[in-house]
């Protein structure tokens, strides 16, 4: 009898802590669980500033192109946009059109490379109202392009997770329904891949045809995923549980923004033979097309063409010397310190040595100065010589008339003639720099066909 009494008073409570549980969820969640006060919460965040991983790289390769003080290049696009046609069939899960990232990114470039518009529109109704536009410029380069390809599902992984048991209380009185006690868990994944791949071709806008080897074609693996789970506990016939999914897709369109600036820098680079990979991490290949353009390249200089460069690069690479086109001691012990620097012992400028000065020097502020300072020198040089041919020019115009009037010819005075070499120019360190002016360098010009 009094087993029985001990019994049913356990029974008792153990109902009752049961009951707790279920009741008190229900007392905290009945406000949510009202249709009529259902509500969701939005998160609000403030704007800012796209921010991609080839934002600092774009800056980088703009100052690459003034320290290597390539020829401006000037470009113009073509309108880029879905050649695959998947846009429209898929609600816009890639972009329809990407000319507007083309044109941000040409101009985040900056430097010596300049985005041109193509809109004779604009032109056209700035005409119309008055405002005419002159002095336009003219471009080198057209630039064409487009998604081309946009593969779905090339791969896709599922799996599921149950786990379930229950176990039957034997002291519960048949008189109570449901005398088991039970607990189910549940889960679901499922992950899908995708291929995006854009190409780009550079034209020549004089001639209208594509320019050889000029065009990149990039790929990038985009993935999307699927999780779920679901835990589920019963108690003498009374269930309660709860169940949550997420799915996470990777932004097509932040994608397509990438394989935008990677195409670009990688274009650029590839026609102004610069050694773009550098900019792009340790683990980037280089550029066949470019080293095989510096390969010929050194190959059509004449011995004291490919010395003056090469004092030339090594003044970029902070070597004080005078570029004057000569093995002298200065320029040897120059060379001789790079070696040791870069563990390759080189006495002279061979095809090594030449590409070893090219595709290392420093992509850094002081460089550019540096640059500059040749820059200015050279533009100096280039003036104090026109100045002297016009006076010489001057001086046989005065002789030739002379002679058709029957008068005599004058002397020049020698002390009159400016003499280039006594000339102390304007410029900090110019005595480091090379006397001797030279054209810029064709590295980067369009080859012909027949040079490839």
């Amino acid at each position: 009898m009094k087993n029985s009494v001990v019994y049913r008073n356990l029974f008792k409570r153990l109902v009752l802590a049961l009951w707790i549980l279920p009741v008190s969820c229900l007392v905290f969640s009945c406000a949510t669980l009202d249709p009529q006060k259902v509500d969701v919460e939005l998160p609000v965040t403030d704007p800012f500033q796209k921010i991609t991983q080839f934002y600092s790289v774009l800056d980088d390769m703009g100052l690459m192109t003034e320290i290597y003080d390539i020829e401006e290049l000037r470009v113009q696009s073509m309108d880029i946009d879905d050649k695959t046609g998947t846009a429209g069939s898929t609600q816009g899960e890639i972009p329809q059109r990407i000319t507007e990232m083309v044109k941000s990114t040409l101009n985040s470039i900056g430097g010596l490379v300049t985005y041109i518009p193509y809109d004779p529109y604009f032109i056209q109704s700035q005409n119309q109202t008055g405002y005419a536009i002159n002095n336009i410029t003219r471009p080198e380069v057209i630039l064409s392009g487009g998604i081309t390809e946009f593969d779905r599902g090339l791969e896709t992984r599922g799996g599921n997770t149950d786990l379930a048991g229950q176990k039957k209380i034997a002291m519960i009185p048949e008189f109570i329904q449901g005398s088991n006690v039970g607990m189910q868990y549940g889960g679901n994944a499922k992950a899908g891949l995708a291929r995006i791949t854009l190409d780009f071709n550079l034209l020549d806008f004089n001639k209208m045809i594509g320019i050889p080897k000029m065009n990149t074609t990039n790929s990038m693996e985009v993935g999307k995923a699927l999780k779920g789970k679901e835990l589920a506990v019963s108690v003498f016939g009374l269930s309660f549980g709860r169940k949550g999914t997420i799915k996470k897709v990777q932004g097509r369109h932040e994608a397509v923004r990438l394989l935008v600036e990677l195409s670009m820098i990688q274009i650029v680079g590839r026609h102004k033979a610069l050694p773009y990979w550098r900019l792009l991490g340790d683990d980037a290949l280089e550029d066949r097309i470019v080293i095989r353009k510096l390969d010929r390249f050194y190959h059509r200089l004449t011995g004291s063409d490919r010395i003056q460069f090469a004092q030339e690069y090594l003044y970029l690479h902070g070597y004080d010397l005078i570029a004057n086109g000569e093995m002298d001691s200065t320029t040897v012990s120059a060379l001789q310190q790079f070696s040791s620097d870069t563990g390759v012992v080189a006495s002279e400028i061979d095809l090594d040595t030449f590409k070893r000065l090219y595709l290392t020097i420093p992509i850094t502020e002081e460089t550019k100065a540096r640059r500059d300072t040749i820059k200015s020198y050279y533009a100096m040089i280039r003036q104090q010589e026109a100045e002297q041919l016009a006076l010489q020019q001057q001086q046989i115009q005065q002789q030739q008339e002379a002679l058709s009037g029957g008068g005599s010819v004058e002397t020049v005075n020698q002390e009159q003639v400016p003499v280039l070499s006594n000339v102390t120019p304007a410029v900090t360190q110019v005595e480091e720099v090379s006397v001797v002016p030279r054209k810029k360098p064709s590295l980067g010009r369009i080859l012909a066909e027949e040079e490839w």
